[in-house]
């Protein structure tokens, strides 16, 4: 087994921490995982994405080529990643924040992920954490328990519970649409 996912939006999201999460979580699942990141030169509003692979032996070549899972949070990342899943791939948008999907070869679900993230916390900063509770959950890649403990471990001091509302808004909106 190996899974690529890719996270892409723009700084200010939290992808690289969605990202290192995600890695995390499947550490403590007992899987062999590779996080790497990108951003533009601006710090916030620029391009950002978080690429994460997940595998049952080792990882011999460490850059993501054809995502299985593909997070999609702004115009630009979906002009440009799209297309770039695997054939049969999940692909989620934020469908708040993207207006128009291009052709891709995966399988595109779109949540409002931000929006979510403001009716579950009153904080838009939590969208990162409402994408991940879609994205496990919508393609299964580690298990419920070490990704709350990730989350746990990984968001700052003081907002764990902010943070765990968040995943369980990505959760139950995942579930409810009936892809989880």
């Amino acid at each position: 087994m190996r899974k690529e996912i890719r996270l892409s939006g723009y700084g200010g999201q939290g992808l690289i921490l969605a990202g290192i999460i995600l890695a995390e979580a499947a550490m403590r699942d007992g899987y062999e995982v590779v996080q790497s990141q990108s951003y533009g030169p601006e710090a916030r509003g620029g391009a950002s994405r978080a690429e994460v692979i997940i595998s049952d032996e080792p990882i011999d070549y460490p850059k993501v080529t054809s995502p299985d899972v593909l997070l999609l949070m702004s115009d630009q990342a979906c002009k440009r990643f799209a297309g770039s899943a695997c054939e049969g791939g999940t692909v989620i948008v934020d469908s708040g924040l993207v207006t128009s999907v291009p052709e891709t070869p995966g399988i595109v679900h779109e949540f409002p992920i931000t929006d979510m993230a403001v009716e579950a916390t009153g904080r838009s900063i939590s969208a990162n954490v409402v994408a991940l509770g879609v994205l496990n959950t919508v393609a299964g890649l580690v298990s419920p328990e070490s990704l709350k403990k990730a989350v746990s471990a990984r968001v700052p001091r003081g907002t764990g519970e902010i943070n765990l509302a968040a995943l369980g808004a990505g959760i139950a909106a995942s579930e409810a649409a009936g892809v989880g």
